[in-house]
């Protein structure tokens, strides 16, 4: 993946590709696109129906002929002909009133660590429906590092976790690069997979994807201990609406699982790093980002478990596109490391 700000300095838009969200930055512009990564397909036709938005207040309301389809799985594009169709009907119009005069020619997208070659060319052939003759590969990590403001240019040792949809990725940076990393296949899917599955097997209830929003706001919520918060879901037996009291202490053990799997990374990317960083990162801590860093608890279980301090950024769910944007328009200056003459 490149690094050379030379390179992303003749981009002109910047590509998140998450799996939640698809996010689009124009140069000079700002942020254009927002939109669930989401499209409504008629499985008669093969025609697309809606794509973003629309197309997530249809998910589990359409009939048989009408499927709701995710083109891209833990940022990486695993239908490059719908992620293809999607992306051009979000962006197409808004990428021609914006460059109308000056063609675009070059695209940056960020893309998870370690991301394999076959998901890179995923992501370069997706790219290439929006008209571009060449993509810039970037490591999402060193975008999202970037988007919180940390500086990552600088001989100290910053932490960054980027909580996503389908999996979290955490790292710790200096001089620009990367000296650990890891990734963990667990994200907010996973943690909502889990309440699920507890609601399933202890009350009986299938829950809607909407019914989770009451249980995110008291889940982590410590001082509540045994609180007990409604839910509305379908009743396994009869399928008809049924309202339950949950126990969000109960809940809070059933994702014990995919949380400590979480802090598991953090303990792998610490014990990878020289003990001068690790030091550094007791003073400065841990920066969240990404879409699930916005969980309610999520930095208060991580700061009890790890013992630094947890921060999350002003705009955790942007940071990749943004921290993207800002190396395009010239906003980061790296350290010049020349060789010392004799």
């Amino acid at each position: 993946m490149t690094l050379s700000l030379d390179q992303l300095s003749r981009c002109t838009v910047a590509v998140d590709l998450g799996a939640a969200r698809t996010r689009v930055y124009l140069k000079d512009t700002g942020l254009v696109v927002d939109e669930p990564s989401l499209a409504a397909v008629n499985t008669r036709t093969g025609s697309l129906i809606a794509v973003g938005s629309l197309a997530e207040g249809m998910a589990g309301r359409t009939p048989h002929h009408i499927k709701v389809v995710r083109p891209i799985s833990g940022g990486t594009v695993v239908d490059i002909d719908m992620a293809q169709r999607m992306l051009r009907f979000l962006v197409g119009n808004k990428l021609r009133r914006a460059w109308r005069r000056k063609p675009m020619v070059r695209a940056a997208v960020c893309l998870p660590h370690d991301a394999e070659p076959i998901a890179q060319r995923a992501a370069m052939e997706t790219l290439s429906a929006l008209g571009t003759r060449r993509v810039e590969l970037v490591d999402t990590l060193i975008a999202a590092a970037v988007g919180c403001g940390l500086p990552v240019e600088q001989p100290e040792a910053t932490m960054i976790m980027v909580c996503g949809a389908a999996s979290t990725q955490v790292a710790v940076l200096s001089l620009g690069a990367i000296v650990a990393a890891e990734k963990v296949q667990v994200g907010g899917d996973a943690i909502d997979y889990a309440v699920v599955q507890h609601l399933r097997s202890e009350h009986e209830l299938m829950l809607p994807s909407q019914g989770l929003h009451p249980l995110h706001l008291a889940l982590f919520d410590r001082s509540a201990g045994g609180m007990e918060t409604e839910v509305r879901g379908r009743d396994v037996a009869t399928g008809l609406s049924r309202t339950v009291l949950v126990n969000t202490a109960h809940v809070r053990e059933a994702i014990q699982t995919p949380l400590t799997a979480v802090l598991d990374a953090i303990g792998r990317v610490l014990r990878d790093c020289p003990p001068d960083l690790v030091a550094d990162l007791a003073e400065r801590g841990v920066m969240l980002a990404g879409g699930s860093a916005m969980l309610p608890g999520l930095d208060t279980m991580i700061e009890e478990a790890t013992g630094m301090v947890v921060r999350i950024a002003e705009h955790p769910d942007v940071c990749s596109v943004m921290g993207l944007g800002a190396m395009m328009e010239g906003k980061v200056r790296p350290m010049h490391l020349d060789p010392l003459m004799d």
